[in-house]
């Protein structure tokens, strides 16, 4: 074993290791001796491991260790942060952006756009924490200073978390054993319970239930979507949620944005949906690459948002009876024509 490990980090059991971060568990497998330590399993690995894993054996070292500083870090809870301000870069033709917006915990924006208009890019600029060092030229501060380099690339404790449209899970793990170990790594006094009020949370979301014991691979892509809400309004530590067109994940998504809005964080959703839009306190208008237009909903468009969202209940029964087998011979009578 090289001298420059710590032995006494790799004495962890591959049990304790996969609970600790599960980020060790498409590393390890499935193995018949989990209560192997990380070093012996380790001495265990052939050539054709190694080369299966695309690791030299120092690096490997390295990288287990890193695993554990890693998790290491998920235990210390990001500091909350006063605000997030965003400032303009440039549009797609190189002329100013003309853009100076802060935003502060309970925030909770659209950003709205024709298809390729940019919407994806300004949340990549927040999520990367960019500092002009991006095609936008955009720049953002963290209460009003620039965040440190090591606040920007961490591999844990990250300010921000994203919700990608596609969502699809490659460890072939429990949906209760995945959240258990989300929790776990956060110093959850109660790991099991935890991950249940996640689950009952996620199922709440989706438009089709799933059971704990069900593998994450099989999950569709809105109970993938589901789950990941739920895990990053009650578990996760980032102050910062951006979410991309969360309409298009097949749940629940005025469930989903109550409960990010509950968890007291800035949320940001890129999103065609007017309602979505309507129940932002503002909405970010993307056009040419750039920040156009900020706009505060107005009292009258909250009006005009009960009656959107009466037709949007109407047309979810309809949907949802379509799904399980009825036939639609006539109209409600609001949609008659």
């Amino acid at each position: 074993m090289s001298a420059h490990m710590n032995p006494a980090a790799l004495s962890l059991r591959l049990d304790e290791a996969q609970r600790l971060n599960p980020a060790f568990a498409p590393l390890i497998g499935p193995t018949p001796k989990p209560d192997l330590s990380l070093a012996d399993w380790l001495d265990t690995l052939d050539a054709s491991d190694l080369d299966r894993l695309k690791f030299s054996r120092v690096e490997l070292q390295a990288h287990l260790l890193a695993l554990i500083l890693e998790a290491q870090g998920f235990r210390n809870p990001v500091t909350r942060i006063k605000s997030l301000r965003i400032l303009g870069g440039r549009d797609k033709t190189g002329a100013p952006e003309n853009l100076d917006l802060e935003l502060r915990p309970g925030a909770i924006v659209s950003v709205v756009g024709p298809t390729g208009s940019g919407k994806s890019r300004l949340l990549h600029d927040i999520e990367c924490l960019a500092q002009g060092d991006t095609p936008s030229g955009r720049r953002i501060l963290i209460d009003d200073e620039v965040p440190e380099p090591a606040r920007r690339w961490a591999a844990s404790g990250k300010l921000v978390a994203q919700l990608s449209q596609n969502m699809n899970f490659v460890v072939d793990l429990t949906v209760a054993d995945f959240v258990e170990m989300h929790a776990e790594c956060r110093a959850v006094d109660n790991p099991e319970q935890a991950a249940a009020e996640v689950i009952a949370c996620a199922n709440r979301l989706a438009g089709e239930q799933f059971s704990p014991a069900a593998s994450l691979t099989q999950l569709s892509g809105g109970q993938s979507r589901a789950l990941m809400i739920a895990d990053v309004a009650l578990l996760s530590t980032s102050p910062i949620v951006l979410i991309d067109e969360i309409e298009n994940a097949g749940i629940n998504r005025r469930q989903a944005l109550d409960l990010l809005v509950a968890s007291d964080k800035i949320v940001l959703m890129s999103t065609h949906d007017p309602i979505l839009a309507l129940h932002a306190q503002k909405r970010i208008v993307i056009a040419a690459g750039a920040v156009s237009e900020v706009i505060e909903t107005t009292p009258a468009e909250r009006a005009h948002l009960v009656t959107l969202e009466h037709y949007d209940r109407l047309m979810s029964e309809l949907r949802e009876k379509l799904r399980h087998g009825a036939r639609l011979e006539t109209l409600p009578l609001p949609f008659e024509t």
